[in-house]
């Protein structure tokens, strides 16, 4: 007889822990995953504003299962699922793979409200073409300051975020610090410390994940970098050079979205019922209602907590689901019942630039130096490999003594160089 074949959508973080989690189980296990990397999403921010390389903060998805001896690995693009028939089809159907179990840990991309016409011009953050177009757009705005008339210059040096949760706040932090002082010496028409950068939050306040009063001193730490912080300011237009809110017109040739997420598309495909945001609202045991062999993980799966909130978009919560779902297919095939899933809060981190951080731990709070260096430990021990660890480590000690950043190569079109981008280097819990 065949062994049960189980297919993971997904090498994130809940799809690569599903897969370790089935390494020993008597199982065919296909992991497929658009890319070939495992990408370490919460330093991706840093990729965009040229603190890192893209291979600092990715790692092959092969290597890494290398030893799941019952595990393949395919690269291609899934375009739907068949819940009748259990397939699951990629490639514009030119691939389909059989499944007896089915775990979907596609992810978010992000949502521009009903505005997708805004996407060209204001690019998110979630995978690592999203990151190299932001800083091609970063970069490139500094080249074209240095070449243009002092009337035009204003708004190539004036970068607006749209967006005040943890990647708006980070993109805010360390933006005044790169041109400040990485990029201090390095122009003869205009002073970089004449950059602007703007943060516009929809909200009341930043940070809502964080306690009020934590979220009161990131504001703060901004505001003592300079970053000019516009609470309640929707976005109602933007434009090539320009973004609105409201009818008050801000000059900018650089927008850099941060604002919202929306589920993979893929949840459609289930039939299943879904949140506002396109989340599959899964059983307690993270199965799809009606499909039992059918598991939900990561940032796709809308879940609520033993408190009444959500389960948060964030590493520690998609690893969580990742290996319950796992265990879950072993039950099952052991006969056993399925356990529900419980979050375990492992906290919120943030950091606001250079020595300024802050940090909820449970009833602990930190701020300050010392969140700032416990957001990098925690950060490095997240990262997938050991090689990644002490390249990144490397990295920021080299950024921390000379306020340089080592990935600062323009390639020729916009979004490319996935392999060559940032190899002139001198050698980012969600």
């Amino acid at each position: 007889m065949t062994k049960p074949r189980v297919v993971i959508i997904g090498g994130g973080f809940a799809g690569l822990t599903a897969a370790r989690g089935l390494r020993k189980a008597d199982v065919d296990v296909t992991l497929i995953d658009r890319t070939n990397h495992h990408l370490f999403q919460p330093l991706l921010y840093q990729v965009a504003t040229a603190v890192l390389a893209p291979s600092d903060i990715t790692s092959p998805i092969r290597w890494l299962l290398r030893k799941n001896t019952n595990t393949t690995v395919l690269m291609a693009e899934v375009d739907g699922i068949d819940p009748a028939k259990q397939l699951v089809h990629a490639d514009k159907g030119a691939l389909s793979v059989p499944y007896d179990y089915l775990i979907i840990a596609s992810g978010a991309r992000h949502a521009y409200f009903g505005h997708d016409e805004w996407e060209p011009m204001a690019p998110g953050l979630k995978s690592l073409e999203d990151a190299l177009k932001v800083r091609h757009r970063f970069l490139i705005a500094f080249e074209e300051a240095e070449k243009a008339e002092p009337e035009d210059r204003e708004s190539w040096l004036r970068f607006v975020i749209v967006g005040g949760g943890p990647t708006g706040v980070e993109l805010a932090g360390i933006l005044p610090d790169i041109a400040h002082h990485s990029m201090l010496d390095d122009f003869r028409n205009f002073d970089p410390r004449d950059t602007k950068i703007v943060l516009l939050e929809g909200g009341s306040r930043l940070l809502t994940a964080f306690e009020p009063d934590l979220a009161e001193r990131a504001l703060k730490d901004l505001k003592g970098l300079g970053v000019e912080v516009h609470l309640n300011a929707a976005v109602t237009r933007i434009e090539k050079d320009a973004v609105y809110v409201g009818e008050q017109r801000i000059p900018t040739r650089t927008v850099l979205w941060a604002a919202g997420n929306q589920a993979s598309p893929l949840a459609r495909a289930l039939a299943a019922p879904l949140d506002r945001a396109g989340r599959v609202l899964v059983a307690p045991d993270l199965s799809v209602p009606g499909h039992p062999t059918i598991f939900v993980a990561g940032d796709l799966a809308a879940i609520k907590r033993d408190d009444g909130g959500e389960v948060p978009a964030v590493a520690p919560a998609a690893n969580q689901m990742g290996k319950l779902a796992a265990k879950n297919v072993r039950r099952i095939l052991a006969e056993q019942p399925t356990l529900k899933f419980k979050y375990r809060d492992k906290g919120n981190l943030a950091t606001i630039g250079r020595y300024r951080a802050i940090a909820e731990i449970g009833p602990v709070k930190l701020r300050g130096q010392i969140a700032w260096w416990f957001w990098l430990f925690i950060h490095l021990m997240y990262l997938a490999t050991f090689r990644n660890r002490i390249i990144v480590l490397i990295e920021w000690g080299y950024s921390y003594l000379t306020y340089q950043r080592g990935s600062r190569l323009l390639t020729e079109r916009e979004g490319d160089g996935v392999s060559g981008a940032g190899e002139n280097k001198m050698g980012s819990i969600g």
